[in-house]
């Protein structure tokens, strides 16, 4: 009997979706029956999910082997009490380099102090201010150390910044001061310059950026935020940066997405806002994933990126 896939994404995606697994499972020799929705939810094996697509109630579906996440993010499956099933997230090369090419980016944006050189086109030469520093005199801290983070502050460290990492746990990395745990946590905002988040959003992450640790940040530091919008105490952050003790906070991930039209980061000075655009999930790398873990899952092989619901990522 073929394999019964069932898409839940959002309707844009459903055709590219389905001619990419489809090439993909037929390289594996997998016969698949690929459905949008169906009648029958109790033969469904596996369900391709993302929080924008129809299904959040997986009760129906009682023989499922894997939800396959395409959100690296799963804080809405780990938290659903009716998935009945392992969990696989979203880790491939196209979202990888993306967000490492994203969070590069901006870090020598802010370094470079590029701004203030386009805002300032005014006809006053302003060499001696303007002049930045070298990379290697620049610390830049990494919060979360894992698929996302690692390239990213492994990428700032080819170009000689001085990085930092932060994780939870005790980590180690070539080339990389690492630092864990709640003293490492408050010594690596008062050493960094520029902060990244890259942290998964869970219980003991949500709001880790609150005011107290706002607190210890480095005066005129610069906070980017690529992970989950959850992170972040978000009227800490406004107050840390009305009161000037933070420079500025590039943010593309948010609580609520899109972000409302009135909320006030839109038009804060201090805030740039960046449409959750650091790392799409890249369709083609994607479904080659996505294919990947099917024939795992049909060869009774462990899952690539198999999610620990007690941590919740």
């Amino acid at each position: 009997m073929p394999v019964q896939v069932l898409l839940s994404v959002h309707s844009r995606h459903v055709a590219n979706y389905c001619r990419l697994l489809k090439d993909e499972l037929a390289s594996h020799s997998i016969e698949t029956d690929i459905h949008i929705e169906t009648d029958t939810p109790a033969l469904i094996d596996y369900i391709i999910y993302s929080p924008d697509g129809p299904i959040h109630d997986f009760t129906p579906f009682t023989q499922l082997k894997a939800i396959l996440s395409l959100w690296a993010g799963v804080e809405t499956l780990v938290r659903n009490q009716t998935v009945p099933c392992p969990i696989v997230r979203m880790v491939e090369s196209g979202m990888q380099e993306g967000m490492t090419e994203w969070v590069t980016g901006h870090v020598l944006r802010h370094h470079l102090g590029l701004d203030e050189v386009l805002d300032g086109q005014d006809g006053v030469w302003r060499q001696r201010q303007l002049m930045p520093p070298l990379a290697r005199d620049r610390c830049v801290a990494v919060m979360g150390l894992g698929a996302l983070g690692s390239p990213c502050a492994l990428s700032l460290r080819t170009l000689n910044f001085n990085v930092i990492g932060w994780s939870r746990t005790a980590k180690e990395m070539a080339g990389i001061e690492c630092r864990h745990g709640q003293d490492g946590l408050y010594s690596t905002v008062a050493d960094a310059e520029i902060i990244v988040l890259l942290l998964p959003h869970t219980s003991a992450t949500e709001n880790i950026v609150n005011s107290d640790l706002l607190a210890r940040f480095r005066q005129n530091s610069v906070l980017i935020n690529s992970g989950r919008g959850a992170l972040i105490d978000d009227k800490a952050l406004l107050a840390a940066l009305d009161s000037g003790h933070l420079k500025h906070a590039t943010l593309d991930v948010f609580r609520e997405e899109p972000l409302p039209l009135d909320h006030p980061f839109w038009n804060h000075h201090a805030v740039t806002v960046s449409p959750h655009i650091a790392a799409d999930t890249r369709a083609q790398s994607a479904m080659s994933m996505i294919g990947e873990n099917i024939n795992r899952g049909e060869r009774g092989r462990t899952f690539l990126n198999l999610v620990d619901r007690t941590l919740g990522y």
